[in-house]
């Protein structure tokens, strides 16, 4: 919207982003679910095929925990046609559904098939399916979400309002880290293996719920209203989010940005595409998921017991929440590129530390202030600042099928380094040298590339307009 506001609606904006923020809820409980869940996972359906080798068990393990993510990217390709064609409510719509369903089926798999863990290890494969279709909402849920928040956001609010995402994700995470810590305090160790890891992952169908609820009372976004020409519904719903005089500039800007151009992929050249997908590349392999995925296993990797595991991993997770918040206030005064290279640069720092702490098999607590630091790191810059520049870097009239190459290339390069944590960390040769350190330096170097490709490739986008934006990317 026009960086020109006159009198805004901010409650009612506001109430909108938490509304689609919600989506974000949908990617943080699921990550940290998984979390809680992973041992079980692996106990129950790979260990006990011991006609597998070390490689194939731990690559199947891989997978298995993964899977989800593969769905993501799925869910991301899909989502921007589909966001286009029937609209950001929609597509928000359809993502909490299917989430809802695969939650259940995911804690269940053997629903309709056979008793309650009557399938042995063959139950790994419908696990796998639903997990996949639970991975598809969340994929369509991390496009959908932004983008509906970036357009009914003013531009000078707009990073504020989209780091909401952010905060929903970590808030999830903690959230269920709790969830996870008591459901495995209701009983013993082998309890959870058996049937508590099955309450935590079906405990994933009440924020679907709450963000399915929240969709259902949301209109689209003025910008998708002036796409379908729907002019009238823009005009209401910008005239109810500011002054008359600025829903008509806004209103102006909209129609300018979608007509400018024909809406072909690289109709404003590869570079904006490349830096976007690069964007979505390094969030990955700079380890986030690995760390959140895999937080319990690291923990227990120095010798902590599956409580005490989970305990620290809640530690971590106040760690997320407490520093996304301060990007929060942040990212509209610092800008996207200096956190982004702070963030990336204290990430480097702390994830060597942890490569050497397991190297060195340090036990206690400086292992855990190094995971806290690394989080520190990612949470004050990639975790929210890349969200941000994703939903606002790309013209208008690409934005849909740029967001989902961007985001399907997130996904898949969250789903390799999920896999490949699992295959490394489980490798007894490596271990004879690195003791479990191996993937943390590799995460190190990585940090480190992040920060030298945003320094020398990445534009500050702070307090433009959307169709301001556009000007940094048109051809001379």
């Amino acid at each position: 919207m026009s960086s020109s506001l006159g009198k805004v609606n901010m409650g009612l904006v506001m109430g909108l982003a938490i509304g689609a923020a919600l989506g974000g809820l949908l990617f943080g409980y699921d990550t940290a679910v998984i979390s809680g869940a992973e041992e079980a996972i692996v106990h129950n359906f790979v260990t006990p095929r011991t006609d597998l080798t070390e490689v194939a068990r731990n690559s199947l393990a891989g997978t298995a925990i993964g899977i989800a993510l593969l769905g993501c990217v799925l869910g991301s390709l899909i989502a921007g046609p589909l966001s286009t064609s029937l609209g950001r409510r929609a597509g928000m719509l359809i993502a909490a559904f299917l989430f809802f369903a695969s939650s259940i089926l995911s804690g269940y798999p053997e629903l309709g098939l056979a008793p309650i863990g009557g399938l042995g290890v063959e139950g790994l494969t419908p696990f796998m399916i639903y997990r996949f279709i639970g991975g598809v909402a969340i994929g369509m849920a991390s496009l959908i979400s932004p983008l509906y928040i970036a357009e009914i956001a003013p531009a000078k609010q707009r990073g504020l309002l989209i780091t909401f995402q952010q905060i929903a994700i970590v808030g999830g995470m903690l959230l269920v880290y709790f969830v996870n810590l008591k459901i495995a305090e209701s009983g013993t160790d082998e309890w959870v293996l058996s049937t508590g890891w099955r309450y935590m992952l079906a405990s994933a169908g009440i924020p679907a719920a709450l963000f399915f609820l929240a969709a259902f009372l949301m209109p689209d976004t003025p910008r998708w209203y002036v796409m379908k020409q729907k002019e009238d519904k823009a005009r209401k719903l910008l005239s109810e989010l500011n002054d008359p005089q600025e829903a008509q500039a806004t209103m102006d800007e909209i129609r300018g940005s979608l007509s400018e151009h024909s809406g072909k992929l690289f109709s404003f050249g590869v570079g904006v595409v490349v830096v976007g997908v690069l964007l979505s590349v390094f969030q990955q392999f700079v380890g986030i998921n690995a760390v959140l995925y895999y937080a319990p296993l690291m923990f227990k990797n120095i010798g902590s017991g599956t409580d005490q595991a989970l305990f620290q991993t809640v530690l971590v997770g106040a760690a997320n929440v407490v520093f996304t918040l301060v990007a929060t206030f942040t990212v509209d005064h610092w800008g996207r590129k200096p956190l982004l290279i702070l963030g990336a640069l204290v990430m480097a720092v702390s994830m060597a530390a942890l490569g050497i702490l397991f190297q060195q098999k340090q036990e206690g607590t400086l292992l855990l202030y190094a995971a806290m630091l690394y989080i520190a790191g990612f949470a004050l810059s990639w975790g929210p600042v890349v969200w941000v520049l994703l939903a606002e870097m790309f013209p208008n009239s690409i934005k849909g099928k740029a967001m989902a190459i961007a985001v399907a290339a997130q996904w898949i390069s969250n789903y390799i380094v999920t896999w490949s944590f699992k295959v490394i960390d489980g490798d007894s040769a490596l271990n004879a040298t690195f003791n479990h350190g191996l993937n943390y330096y590799i995460y190190a170097a990585f940090s480190v590339l992040a920060a030298v490709f945003v320094w020398k490739f990445v534009p500050e986008t702070k307090g433009r307009t959307l169709e301001a934006i556009e000007s940094l990317w048109k051809k001379s």
